[in-house]
């Protein structure tokens, strides 16, 4: 059963006395201390105070779905703004003026106030005993939600201000900035002390945090901790940084620790990848469906028409027409986008390529009488849609209405299983100089879970060596988890996200210079790197067939989608591929069968492979795909200069540039990921809090 008015109940709860002014978290309310934590009622009240403090958009409700996913080759927003903007995070130009910076640290902190209040009340009342199991959960429950926005905090901003001490404790004084190893080996411990006396979710549901949630984030924080990080350079603040990991032995206790949490959870059996498939799990949340033993481990709960944008910024785009939509789900926005080449970046036959990849939205039509229905079309576009999760996916009885936006109460899956999993694959392959049987195990777990026959070939070259393996368990992660705030930060890790981003840009580019009609001279450097030739096979024009459920004659036939022969599926004479799929997830909408054939293609199918695809013969549309060259100027087009600005970018000349501590320098054409500067992910500490602090907190990185 979902959490209920979690807003209503908890926040009043927890009493907020003075506070500070630069953190500017909630006004107190009329209750006082002593009566919250004499009883055990109001404490369970005072804890809802803490969950919903996570649920506000400023924080994990709509900015940690949507802004500060940073553009990779699975996840982007496009942009063709060709100058520096206070707030495009995604495309590392950003400044300390960026509001959605300064409304993240103040939700952030105002939730970690909320935490350590909490905390020191429990721990401090008369109740607190160490054999109430029950109230044990509470307190565990707070440090879960207090490490896990510490955590996103040091991921994006590094060094921050660090306390567990609550304002009407510690007083006004400045927090001090911590470095950000000493955050991560305290929220370690803090967990595992908490974990000890936790309960399994099988007890607690996933909306909850678990024994289960407590060891998977500490092995989170441990494994980010080991890895790289952006670290300032504090003699000279226009410099960008450098990236850094912890000595050999400090990296070995970290992996030791992601290892021993992991297997806690991996041994506890509470959790399983077998309950459904893949597209289950985002399906299961969209229509408020709570499986407790299955791959999430923890959700962030938010609640129907109250919290949340889950599955309004991601799925297809449904509009409405004077704020109303023909069918029962609302507006959706569709804006939390996928990279237009992630598609191609998968394995064959990966069932997870065909499900979360949508080429298609909705829009309203008029019809001859005057009726309003809907209208599919093909997404012809810089980006496609993530369709893991959208409010369409709901049945039209969990529907939240025609005249709904956000505040949708879909649950985002914070933590799953599957990262477990593949953390402890991670983590055993570097301490072994090798990937061991059970890590072997585990990366083949989560990988077959998407196919339907097993994928040998690509686990026998993984187990080859610690190099080959490393690179599976982060394709396997680039494959498993597009949109959950995941890809940038693993690539931070493994010290790869420059290279990558030279490649996610120079796809974008070549196929804007070929379509311009020149020549981008990176074709060769981009097959190496993927693998495969999709580059230079691209259709310039994409057939589809709009239909609904009721057009298919076969209804043995499962297949919602037809991806092209690029993906390796079942190959005929003629050149087409099927790819055949669990069902669409909504079947009132109307959809789309979409071919791609071998381009150049002038004529789409006869009625006959129609037919004999369990289709009514119908004709067939085209819409023109990668059209994004200028070819009156021979240069890309404005969206594929700048949607990586920060980093690399194209100049009016079609030349490209790496920006380089703030300095332009050009891309060379022979080995173009030699030497590279780092990238500026890291955010600035909002100005607002710079000013408040009268100098006791400094920007580095070149802010």
């Amino acid at each position: 059963m979902k959490i209920k008015n979690i807003l209503l109940t908890g926040v009043a709860a927890l009493a907020m006395a003075s506070c500070n002014d630069f953190l500017e978290v909630e006004a107190p309310s009329s209750y006082t201390e002593e009566f919250v934590f004499g009883q055990k009622t109001e404490v369970s009240r005072a804890l809802n105070g803490v969950y919903a403090q996570a649920l506000v958009n400023n924080l994990y409700g709509n900015l940690y779905q949507s802004n500060f996913i940073l553009n990779s080759d699975v996840d982007i927003s496009i942009s063709s703004n060709s100058a520096h903007a206070h707030n495009t995070y995604a495309r590392f130009d950003c400044d300390a003026q960026g509001g959605e910076i300064y409304n993240f640290w103040t939700a952030a902190y105002n939730l970690i106030e909320y935490a350590n209040r909490f905390i020191n009340g429990a721990e401090n009342s008369a109740l607190y005993n160490k054999e109430d199991a029950e109230y044990m959960q509470w307190i565990g429950e707070a440090k879960c939600l207090r490490a896990m926005v510490y955590h996103d905090l040091v991921v994006m901003f590094g060094d921050v201000p660090f306390t567990f001490v609550p304002t009407a404790v510690r007083g006004t004084d400045m927090i001090p900035v911590v470095d950000r190893q000493e955050i991560q080996t305290a929220l370690i411990q803090d967990l595992e002390e908490a974990a000890a006396y936790m309960a399994s979710t099988s007890s607690v549901t996933v909306e909850r945090c678990s024994k289960e949630f407590a060891q998977a984030l500490a092995a989170r924080i441990a494994l980010t901790a080991a890895g790289y990080s952006l670290r300032p350079d504090k003699t000279d603040s226009r410099s960008y940084g450098v990236m850094q990991r912890p000595d050999d032995a400090t990296r070995l206790v970290f992996l030791q620790k992601v290892l021993d949490n992991t297997e806690a959870v991996i041994n506890a059996s509470t959790h399983h990848l077998t309950k459904g498939g893949y597209q289950d799990v985002f399906v299961n949340e969209s229509n408020y469906q709570l499986v407790n033993d299955g791959d999430p481990i923890f959700e962030i709960p938010f609640a129907k028409m109250s919290t949340g944008n889950t599955g309004y910024i991601q799925g297809p785009t449904y509009t409405a027409n004077e704020g109303v939509t023909v069918g029962p789900w609302g507006e959706a926005k569709g804006g939390q986008r996928l990279n237009a080449f992630y598609r191609f970046l998968f394995r064959d036959n990966d069932m997870r390529r065909e499900f979360v990849n949508g080429l298609w939205y909705y829009t309203v039509q008029t019809k001859a009488d005057g009726t309003l229905v809907d209208s599919v079309v093909v997404r012809n576009d810089y980006s496609v849609h993530n369709n893991k999760w959208s409010k369409l996916w709901s049945s039209e009885s969990n529907a939240l209405g025609n005249i709904t936006t956000g505040s949708t109460g879909i649950n985002f899956p914070y933590m799953r299983y599957a990262d477990v999993l593949l953390m402890y694959a991670e983590a055993a392959n570097e301490m072994n100089d090798g990937p061991t049987d059970k890590a072997k195990e585990y990366l083949a777990e989560v990988h077959n879970r998407a196919f339907i026959n097993d994928d040998a070939e690509f686990l026998n070259e993984a187990y080859a060596s610690q190099e080959a393996f490393q690179k599976a368990v982060l394709d396997e992660r680039k494959w498993e988890f597009a949109g959950e705030n995941s890809r940038w930060r693993d690539l931070v890790r493994t010290n790869t996200y420059a290279e990558e981003l030279v490649y996610s840009f120079l796809r974008y580019y070549h196929v804007a210079m070929d379509n311009a009609g020149q020549q981008s001279g990176y074709e060769d450097d981009i097959v190496e790197h993927d693998g495969k030739n999709y580059i230079a096979n691209l259709p310039s024009k994409v057939y589809f067939h709009g239909y609904n459920m009721s057009e298919i004659e076969n209804d043995e036939l499962t297949l919602y989608f037809l991806m092209e022969q690029f993906y390796g599926n079942v190959m005929y004479d003629d050149g087409v591929t099927t790819s055949i799929v669990k069902r669409f997830p909504n079947q009132s909408l109307p959809s789309l069968r979409i071919l791609n054939a071998y381009a150049p293609v002038n004529t789409p199918p006869y009625t006959s492979d129609i037919t004999n695809w369990g289709f009514k013969a119908a004709s067939w549309s085209s819409a023109d795909f990668y059209q994004w060259g200028n070819t009156d100027s021979g240069t890309p087009k404005d969206q594929c200069k700048y949607s990586f600005y920060g980093f690399i970018r194209c100049d009016a000349g079609s030349r490209i540039w790496l920006i380089d501590n703030g300095v332009q320098r050009e891309l060379p054409l022979t080995n173009p990921t030699e030497n590279l500067p780092v990238v500026r992910y890291i955010l600035p500490y909002p100005n607002q809090i710079i000013q408040r602090s009268s100098g006791a907190y400094k920007n580095y990185y070149g802010y």
